[in-house]
């Protein structure tokens, strides 16, 4: 059955299964033996339901899925069965109305049967199962010690005094020790359980004090210790890390608090989570789609080095493959698109025509700072920021001899563009150009990539800082922080 992807908002906890674990066989050892079933066969009674669907989802990342279905006869029976085994994770029953029952694991083995009622789903039962009897007598201990936690974190809130706040402070790690050590001991008696899995995929290292070395605080040593054993015990070449609500939230976390935002710094984690869960049947496709569209247009201005970075050593080297046709031609054109405008490469080349049919070549410009605004007259934004441009050219650019290359992006917008010019009353310092009509087709015909393309102008304004070599010091930023990045360059 294919994935269905539904849309469920909320997160589910652990609700806690009241029944303590029991020894049981697998009352569907018979079956199995019978059918001689190597896949998934899980038979499933749901009371009161009857004569109706019934489905099996699982986590998918930040998302959830539908993966499996099971008719209900008379009786409210029926059977999850397949010729393949699912991937090991959290799973939950589905109502006909896309209603999530309860949660379980689905262990390696996937014979074991589910009973259940749809009014008491905190009573559900797991048989033949040992993972999800571990899961089940964690989910009450879990339970029980989250809920005097919440009453002693409500209480500290509270507290009237210093002496109180000390004491339920004490009483709050005295139960946060308790949760841990439960886990510690979990881990240590069942190393190889599936739950022990998970505590090493929830896992976040507890920030240590900061040590005192020859005699000086090491501020930093927390924050390497942690994202040294952000990962400890998590393999990436997992797919079950998917079928987990904590697996992305905790990666999402990482990238954020633990690497630096320069794009080197998240090319190297990138490449090491790849290149580890290249074996990964659907953890792989994921992580690649998933950083190829945070890079693709990224946050922050040259991180979309880590995008060229994913096209050149995977898209590139075949993984298109695992595109359909439309994505691929967007990832092919958008790499292309920026290859040309990195930070720190030489601007591509404009030689465009002026207001008097006049080439101006940008690399005949001999100034500290080139700023290149690509604009439209008739985009409401540009309205605002092109005037803006210049009212800070003229107050502290141009006294720093900076020049400003000026495109207007649409040629047959060029009596509009004219207009805007003396309406606004642009300085005539600047070097305003547009690509004729003529210069385009002379360059289609040639099968030349085009300015829109080199520069990646797909919205406007686009603006670019050069430096007096035409090197590409910033691109996309405010008008404040192109001034803020001039300054600072003035400084070095």
């Amino acid at each position: 059955m294919k994935f269905l992807m539904i849309g469920m908002a909320a997160m589910l906890v652990y609700a806690p299964l009241l029944a303590q674990p029991k020894k049981q066989a697998p009352v569907n050892n018979a079956l199995v033996k019978k059918t001689g079933l190597k896949g998934r066969l899980i038979p499933i009674t749901l009371s009161p339901l009857k004569n109706t669907t019934v489905y099996l989802g699982s986590y998918f990342g930040k998302g959830m899925a539908l993966v499996d279905s099971a008719k209900l006869n008379e009786e409210g029976k029926g059977v999850f069965k397949g010729d393949t085994k699912l991937t090991t994770g959290i799973y939950f029953v589905v109502s006909p109305n896309y209603t999530i029952q309860f949660e379980f694991l689905m262990d390696g083995l996937q014979h074991f049967s589910i009973v259940a009622d749809t009014a008491a789903k905190d009573k559900a039962e797991i048989i033949g199962s040992p993972d999800n009897d571990l899961f089940k007598a964690y989910a009450v201990f879990s339970a029980t010690k989250g809920k005097q936690l919440q009453e002693l974190e409500q209480a500290y809130k509270k507290a009237p005094s210093a002496v109180d706040s000390n004491r339920l402070r004490t009483e709050i790690s005295k139960v946060e020790k308790e949760l841990g050590d439960y886990k510690s001991a979990i881990q240590k008696k069942y190393p190889a359980s599936l739950l022990s899995a998970l505590f090493h995929i929830m896992k976040r290292p507890i920030v240590p004090a900061i040590p005192i070395v020859n005699g000086k605080p090491d501020s930093l040593y927390p924050y390497r210790f942690v994202k040294n054993h952000f990962w400890d015990d998590v393999i990436f070449s997992e797919d079950m890390l998917l079928r987990t609500p904590f697996f992305e939230p905790k990666l999402d976390d990482y990238f954020k608090y633990y690497i630096s935002p320069e794009p080197d710094s998240i090319i190297a984690e990138v490449k090491y989570m790849l290149l580890s869960a290249r074996s990964a049947k659907a953890l792989y496709p994921y992580l690649l789609t998933k950083f190829t569209n945070k890079y693709m247009n990224p946050e922050f201005m040259g991180q979309d080095k880590v995008f060229i970075y994913l096209f050149e050593n995977f898209y590139a080297k075949g993984d298109t493959v695992l595109l359909n046709p439309t994505s691929r031609k967007t990832i092919i054109e958008r790499a292309y698109s920026l290859m040309a405008n990195q930070l720190g490469q030489p601007a591509p080349m404009l030689e465009l025509t002026d207001t008097l049919g006049k080439i101006r070549s940008l690399y005949g410009i001999d100034a500290p700072f080139t700023v290149v605004a690509f604009w439209d007259p008739n985009c409401g934004h540009c309205k605002d920021e092109i005037p803006r441009l210049d009212s800070l050219y003229r107050s502290k650019w141009k006294a720093k001899g900076v020049v400003v290359y000026s495109v207007n992006i649409y040629e047959n917008e060029f009596n509009a563009w004219k207009q805007f010019i003396v309406d606004k009353k642009l300085s005539q310092q600047w070097i305003h150009a547009y690509q004729t009509k003529e210069a385009k087709l002379a360059e289609e015909k040639s099968a030349l990539p085009n300015y829109r393309q080199l520069y990646d102008i797909f919205k406007t304004p686009t603006i670019y800082l050069l430096d007096k070599n035409k090197r590409i010091l910033a691109k996309q930023l405010s008008l404040e922080q192109f001034d803020a990045l001039m300054e600072a360059q003035e400084k070095r």
